[in-house]
């Protein structure tokens, strides 16, 4: 299954830490078009994390007005690693 799990908080907080594979699209990013989603098709899983689940569930509605339809809110690098990895 192809799945990408996406970090949504800010670099700083990334480099201090992060579930193995993620790569690092902070909401602002999220909202200038999603660069690096670029060419992704939009059923593509896509798991979302944050510290608390609050920007990740504001980065899902952001890509969800881009296209995606398959997104899933992780809340949280530990819970993304238990599920997810």
């Amino acid at each position: 299954m192809n799945r990408i799990i996406i970090d949504v908080r800010e670099p700083m907080e990334f480099k201090l830490g992060r579930a193995k594979g993620a790569i690092n699209i902070p909401p602002r990013k999220l909202l200038a078009g999603a660069e690096q989603l670029q060419g992704v098709p939009k059923d593509t899983e896509l798991i979302l994390y944050c510290n608390t689940g609050s920007r990740s569930t504001v980065a899902m509605n952001i890509l969800q007005e881009l296209g995606y339809t398959n997104l899933v809110n992780g809340i949280n690098k530990n819970i993304v690693k238990s599920k997810y990895l």
